[in-house]
């Protein structure tokens, strides 16, 4: 097996510098983009211009001035040295060499210049505030890896000035080497720290929705269970009493025997529903009910169970209402269900109607009571609400409207209005 030598290994790793160097992150999201206030949003843009603004015009006159520059290379080598913070808001590490190139050049040129003795070289003082606040940027942006490439390179730059006039060097380019490293290494450790609280907020934020997600799993599990204890143990003792009744009592008259057979034939009918209801209650994964729900073909069956119960209930439906959705066709069937329900729970004997029509791509049904015989109502506050819930929430999920409401002579009102063309579910986000 071959063994690196640590002058390979050493040659990997300036490769790999050099790589992370020369490949910044993508442009991404600036510093607050994500702050809720506009002003902070823009912040990093106006400290940017701050710099820019302080900077280029005082790094103008310091070269002519005192260094004694052409006014147009100084003009030139001002703009390249400061201009870029602007860009450096979101693209860190371009900005970077635009910088480190237009500082380098400039020591060049500084080097003829007639000012420069006695004067701070290769790097100006206004290089090395902007430069300490460009490496702000990269090291809140980059990985390490980078970070320790830029801060080398910037060294390295500074050394090679160093051996070439080391009459002229005073230390800044020691000084900036020291200071550009602390505050890369303060600044990555910002972002390092604030990637982690982001990280453990969507951790503790995944942990809640499984904590969520468990607890509506046993909640439907208790629920099935409660169903089949309870509910599902007596509507079976209700139709084996109705199916046997007609043997058991000698002397029935026919309309009794025919009650007792639509009694049954009710309690098989809500016995086999609420067997699906388990199924989907039991099964983690279910995706639907495969047996074929009720529509509004069976409407008629739930008015006349109504006018059994006492309530005089009359029902307006065209013979052919054209093509219903499956989702819109149940939906609607539940929606009269549970009125008609309400209806003779809370207002026992009030006069009801139920009208359903189909007009403009929209299905309308109305159900409509009026006041009880025996002054219930509705609103009364021994209901628990989750019928008039579970209605809006059939209707939300199928794009329709619902308008439920007590009437001004008393009675109350249900009307939704669903649409006959369902429009297609919205993706989830990647």
């Amino acid at each position: 097996m071959h063994t690196p030598t640590p002058l390979s290994r050493l040659r990997a790793s300036v490769r790999a510098l050099g790589l992370a160097v020369a490949t910044p992150t993508e442009g991404g999201t600036p510093p607050l983009a994500r702050a809720a206030s506009p002003w902070l949003r823009r912040l990093p843009y106006v400290v940017a211009f701050g710099f820019v603004a302080t900077l280029l015009p005082v790094t103008v006159t310091v070269l002519v001035g005192d260094y004694e520059l052409n006014g147009a290379i100084a003009g030139a080598l001002a703009t390249a040295q400061t201009v870029p913070l602007l860009l450096a808001v979101a693209r860190p590490l371009q900005a970077w060499w635009i910088v480190i190139t237009a500082d380098v050049v400039g020591a060049l040129f500084l080097l003829g210049a007639d000012g420069v003795a006695g004067r701070p070289w290769p790097w100006t003082p206004m290089i090395v505030v902007g430069y300490l606040a460009l490496m702000v940027a990269v090291g809140l942006r980059e990985p390490r890896r980078t970070l320790l490439g830029v801060w080398l390179t910037t060294g390295a730059a500074g050394f090679v000035y160093e051996l070439v006039r080391p009459d002229r060097s005073d230390g800044i380019q020691l000084l900036l080497f020291v200071l550009s490293g602390a505050v890369l290494l303060l600044a990555a450790s910002l972002r390092e720290r604030g990637d982690a609280q982001r990280r453990l907020v969507e951790q503790e934020t995944i942990s809640e929705a499984e904590r969520a997600r468990r607890t509506l799993l046993e909640e439907r599990a208790r629920i099935a269970r409660e169903l089949h204890d309870v509910v599902a143990h007596h509507m079976s003792v209700i139709t084996v009493q109705a199916d046997s009744a007609p043997y058991r009592i000698e002397g029935l008259p026919e309309a009794a025997r025919e009650e007792f057979s639509t009694i049954a034939a009710s309690a098989r009918e809500s016995l086999a529903e609420m067997r699906r209801l388990l199924a989907v209650l039991r099964s983690e994964g279910a995706e639907g009910e495969r047996a074929p729900q009720p529509g509004l073909e069976r409407v008629q069956q739930l008015v006349e169970a109504t006018v059994r119960a006492g309530v005089p209930a009359e029902l307006s439906m065209p013979a052919g209402l054209g093509p219903v959705p499956p989702a819109v066709d149940l939906s609607a069937y539940r929606i009269v269900q549970e009125a008609l329900a309400n209806v003779v729970r809370h207002a026992p004997g009030a006069p009801t109607r139920v009208s359903v029509s189909a007009d403009d791509g929209r299905l309308t049904v109305l159900v409509v009571n009026g006041p009880s015989e025996e002054g219930g109502s509705p609103l009364e506050t021994s209901g628990t609400g989750h019928g008039l819930v579970g209605m809006r929430e059939r209707v939300r999920l199928t794009g329709g409207t619902l308008d439920t409401g007590p009437l001004p002579g008393g009675g109350f009102r249900v009307a939704a209005r669903l649409p006959l063309a369902l429009a297609p579910a919205p993706e989830e986000p990647a």
